[in-house]
């Protein structure tokens, strides 16, 4: 496992590809140091929604450059318990960033998120800019 990693949701990995900041200089940052983690649902979610092979590329040779962590069963069923107790309470969030969340609590990693619904999920540490 990276030490001190990061694990990265798609919606900085998209503020990085536009060059947006303060996102980008503390994207470029971490990147550099090797703690950027990402997992395939963000690698999936980022290859739906590209506009051109250029953006692709982009998204290959990061997923190449980082380490990526799969999600195994465990951290699907701890997800599907999160996001059912989430919603006993009458939060709705959706399914993708709450395993994202499960697999950021069970590796100890803080998430590296503009979606202010991470907040909303107990046990996620965010990491701050």
């Amino acid at each position: 496992m990276t030490k001190d990693g990061v694990l990265v949701d798609t919606s900085v990995v998209i503020d990085f590809i536009k060059g947006k900041e303060p996102v980008t200089s503390k994207f470029e940052e971490l990147l550099l140091k090797g703690r950027i983690i990402l997992n395939g649902i963000v690698l999936a979610e980022l290859l739906q929604g590209v506009k051109n092979q250029k953006e692709e590329y982009k998204v290959l040779v990061l997923s190449e450059a980082t380490d990526v962590f799969e999600i195994p069963v465990s951290v699907w069923i701890k997800a599907g318990k999160l996001s059912s107790s989430l919603r006993r309470k009458g939060i709705n969030l959706p399914l993708t960033d709450v395993a994202i969340a499960a697999l950021a609590i069970e590796h100890n990693l803080q998430v590296f998120t503009s979606d202010k619904h991470f907040k909303k999920i107990p046990g996620v540490k965010l990491y701050k800019l």
